[in-house]
């Protein structure tokens, strides 16, 4: 029994960087290549297993020549991968450019990760219901993160991203939502016609639509924590000089998940969240630049 079981995807991201991004229908030159481990599952179940969690995750890899790449983190950070399934076919890959400002934009082809629906899920209940955290993301089909949100008995930490419909009831099953600002509205919009203007609006309107609890990113303003009746808590991000944004959140999500894993409330979770999260974008790549639990922390200036 893992306490933290992940439901999600596992890629081989493909990272370009270059001085600026290129408009639409321009060529411009990149200064380097890399072919490293990720997928928003796997990031966040290796930031969460570096960071001392028990961590298991349920995904797919397909049985071409980035499956080991795609595996490598996970197997380096101590993930238990036994239900990590070979299914024939591609690889899920990431294609992502960084610009000098440490600023990402990226494509995903799902690959394998579209094997990981319903009937997957099922074949692993066991393992997502004995959980004490079950961390979901949005790069698996809808009825696989549906499935594994009603099968989990401990807590579900869903992270709506890439942002996309799924079952009103399954979002109310979140504690926490994750989400950054645009994520945010989206999940508002499948709970309720109510527009807010603000964040903190937004988060009061989401818990107030029957979310349990909400967590909303804010980039280098850090998050924003709304829980049953009480007033949003402003968590504030250390301040640092980012060298690449790439799974920034990824790490986030995973620190959340292993202090709430422990018993910690969500507000102090966050708390270290945001500071692990700011330790991410220092590096590059994603699963390259997470911490372990050893390693020191950017403080948040008082």
């Amino acid at each position: 029994m893992a306490r933290i079981v992940v439901v999600g995807s596992v890629n081989a991201d493909l990272v370009a960087r270059t001085a600026r991004h290129p408009r639409p229908g321009e060529t411009v030159l990149g200064s380097d290549l890399e072919v490293l481990p990720g997928g928003k599952g796997s990031n966040q179940a290796v930031a969460a297993a570096r960071l001392g969690g028990d961590v298991a995750l349920v995904g797919a890899v397909g049985d071409d020549a980035f499956a080991g790449t795609a595996m490598s983190g996970l197997l380096a950070a101590g993930v238990n991968t036994s239900a990590v399934a070979l299914v024939p076919g591609p690889t899920g890959i990431a294609l992502i450019t960084v610009d000098d400002a440490g600023e990402n934009t990226i494509v995903v082809v799902p690959g394998a990760n579209g094997s990981v629906g319903a009937a997957a899920v099922a074949g692993r209940q066991q393992l997502v219901a004995e959980a004490d955290v079950v961390v979901l993301q949005c790069e698996i089909p809808r009825d696989g993160v549906e499935a594994a949100a009603r099968a989990a008995r401990g807590r579900v930490l869903l992270n709506l991203a890439p942002s996309r419909e799924l079952h009103p009831d399954v979002v109310r099953l979140a504690d926490p939502l994750v989400v950054n600002e645009h994520e945010a509205f989206g999940a508002l919009a499948l709970l309720t016609s109510d527009a807010p203007a603000d964040d903190a609006g937004v988060v009061r309107a989401l818990v107030g639509a029957g979310v349990r609890s909400v967590v909303l990113t804010l980039g280098a303003q850090g998050a924003l924590v709304a829980e049953g009746g009480r007033d949003p808590v402003t968590v504030p991000a250390p301040q640092v000089e980012a060298r690449d944004t790439t799974g920034a959140g990824d790490a986030f999500v995973g620190a959340l998940a292993a202090r709430l894993a422990e018993g910690e409330g969500l507000v102090h979770a966050a708390r270290h969240a945001v500071r692990v999260g700011a330790y991410a974008v220092t590096g590059a790549g994603a699963q390259p630049s997470y911490p372990d639990a050893g390693d020191t922390l950017p403080e948040v200036s008082r």
